[in-house]
Parts: C-alpha cells; sequence; structure tokens
C-alpha cells in the first residue's frame, strides 16, 4: 500500500541518489517493512509521516520522510526526508524550502 505512494517512491529515490548517505549504509541498500504499530507512521487526507526501516552492509536505521498537500486528492510535496542511523548519526536528505513551498532544495 505505502510502497507505491508517491511520497514513498520520492523519499527513496532521495535514499538512492545520496552518497553520504549509501557510503554510511553500504551497499546493497535494504528497504523493509514499515512497522504499522509504530505511533510515528501517521497518515491522514493532507499530511504523512513514515519511518522506513532501512539496512546496508555497515549499518542500520530508519529513514524519515514528511510530505504534505493543500486539499485531498492534490499532489504530495516532499517536506523532509532524514536517515537516522542506529547510534543516532542524522543524515538529512531532502527538506523543503521555508520561504516558498514550490522551492525546494537537495542538502
Amino acid at each position: 500500500m505505502f510502497s507505491k505512494t508517491s511520497y514513498y517512491q520520492s523519499a527513496l529515490e532521495h535514499l538512492r541518489s545520496h552518497p553520504e548517505a549509501l557510503e554510511a549504509l553500504g551497499l546493497p541498500v535494504n528497504i523493509h517493512y514499515l512497522h504499522l504499530t509504530d505511533r510515528f507512521n501517521f497518515i491522514d487526507i493532507t499530511d504523512a509521516q513514515l519511518k522506513i526501516p532501512v539496512s546496508g552492509s555497515k549499518a542500520k536505521g530508519h529513514l524519515y520522510v514528511s510530505s504534505s498537500r493543500g486539499a485531498p486528492f492534490k499532489r504530495w510535496n516532499l517536506q523532509e526526508v532524514l536517515l537516522e542511523l542506529r547510534g543516532g548519526q542524522q543524515i538529512p536528505m531532502f527538506k523543503s524550502s521555508e520561504e516558498n513551498s514550490d522551492d525546494t532544495k537537495k542538502e
């Protein structure tokens, strides 16, 4: 269900194209099933946040994803993608610009 959503796919694209995150995890990178009982995972009509378990040959962690949309049935806009490794290291990969929601920056 979640794996087909645009915010989930977009977050994985950021992970797969982020050299620092790939180096920290080690190749190959594995994406694991969401823990639906984790209270961080939340989706409603206009907001979504996911905690996606990931692992590689060097480390394990979670990909934190936040996304929103202005109204139901509108396009989802990725707000933030952050990789947090088990040891607590955080690697920001994407954060939407504060000034203008149409402008985004890749970290």
